[in-house]
């Protein structure tokens, strides 16, 4: 596929329907950005005016790139129209956005009545202004979103502004946390490898007995189950929303080795719901079958449900187990420190993650954390995007 970045221009077209005269439209000159980056900038311009453009549209829109003259304005117009736009109110925003990412035109954001403001106005891309005699181009806007989206990163989820929460969702959306791999006893056909005898002679003798290639196997690694324990109790509900979103984005990535529960006065089994692929209705239908939400922490009579039903019969052999809790403790700390330590004898590797690691000065000194800490091979923050992030990567590496 041919890089825009690099073409002088895209020819000249009138979209119908209402849409922009583009004909003098021209991809930025950006060395080395490719389509997907390309693409992937004009989705996050797109979000920052108003229009949805979900992951699943953006990838909708690649694969339609990929049968199309990238290089033709109106077939990447159209392109985007009919797989980024949800419905008519997103056509006027689409048609500014997309004047403005691959012409540098600056143009006013129309208001709908069904779309009376842009959030997150401050840190768009799109400066409303008149489109004439703004000759500085868009690269010092994108490098203040980048730079507001890199603090929204680190910031602590408890302390967002509604507007703030709306753009973290979106990042959550993009997420897609790595799976830790376990090596298969089953080995199979590839390239390289140790050889396979069987097949090897087979060929051979289909070819009248003469060796004249060696065939090979060799085990190839496969992804290993990861549990998640989320504390949806009273002093959780802070960080409960981004936590079940985390593991909506781990269900997500691998729906079949991933396992999500939660945990606070009893066990509730939310991995069905957390299977939808719309995150906010998937919430939505966890939080309905939660009965515990917001109520008080028995981490080691939940613990103990879990083990006895689930993971001693299998789901925690081998597994990464993530629990995400601040070790707030009513219950006795004993009985929750030998459901760790039987945990660990049937786990791979416990991961305990817990919001208030990410604050300075932070101590475990509660009785939960004080319980369960002998029996945790990797303790993690899980405050903000940029924690999440990184427990992603521990999550792989375990």
């Amino acid at each position: 596929m041919a890089d825009p970045g690099t073409a002088p221009g895209i020819g000249s077209f009138t979209p119908h329907n209402g849409g922009p005269d583009v004909g003098k439209a021209s991809y930025a000159r950006v060395p080395g950005r490719d389509v997907v980056d390309t693409v992937l900038g004009f989705a996050r311009t797109l979000r920052h005016a108003g229009v949805g453009a979900s992951p699943d549209r953006v990838s909708a829109m690649l694969s339609a790139l990929g049968h199309l003259d990238v290089l033709d304005p109106a077939a990447v117009y159209w392109a985007g129209r009919l797989t980024l736009c949800a419905g008519p109110d997103d056509l006027d925003r689409y048609d500014v956005a997309f004047l403005a990412w691959f012409s540098g035109q600056r143009a006013r954001i129309p208001r709908t009545a069904a779309q009376p403001e842009v959030r997150l106005a401050a840190s768009a891309p799109l400066d409303a202004g008149t489109g004439e005699g703004d000759d500085d181009g868009d690269a010092p806007d994108l490098a203040a979103q980048a730079s507001a989206d890199e603090v929204l990163r680190h910031r602590d989820v408890a302390g967002l502004t509604d507007a703030e929460r709306a753009h973290l969702r979106q990042l959550f959306a993009l997420l897609v946390p790595a799976s830790p791999m376990r090596p298969a006893r089953r080995r199979r056909p590839a390239v390289h490898g140790a050889i396979h005898p069987g097949r090897t002679v087979r060929r051979a003798l289909r070819d009248g007995g003469e060796v004249s290639r060696l065939l090979h196997r060799r085990a190839r690694p496969r992804p290993r189950r990861v549990v998640l324990l989320i504390d949806v109790s009273g002093s959780m509900t802070p960080y409960a929303d981004a936590l079940l979103r985390f593991a909506h984005a781990a269900v997500r990535a691998r729906p079949v080795s991933t396992e999500v529960f939660t945990i606070g006065t009893r066990l509730t089994r939310v991995t069905r719901e957390l299977r939808l692929r719309d995150p906010d209705r998937a919430l939505a239908a966890g939080g309905q079958a939660i009965p515990d939400w917001s109520g008080g922490t028995r981490l080691g009579e939940v613990l103990k449900a879990f083990l006895d039903r689930w993971g001693q019969r299998g789901t925690a052999r081998g597994a990464v187990v993530v629990v995400c809790s601040d070790g707030w403790e009513r219950g006795g700390t004993d009985l929750l420190a030998a459901q760790m330590a039987r945990l660990r004898r049937l786990a791979h590797a416990v991961v305990w993650v817990n919001p208030h690691k990410g604050r300075s000065g932070y101590e475990p000194l509660t009785g939960g954390m004080q319980a369960a800490l002998p029996s945790v091979d990797h303790f993690v923050a899980g405050h903000s995007m940029a924690a999440f992030e990184e427990l992603s990567g521990v999550i792989s590496r375990a």
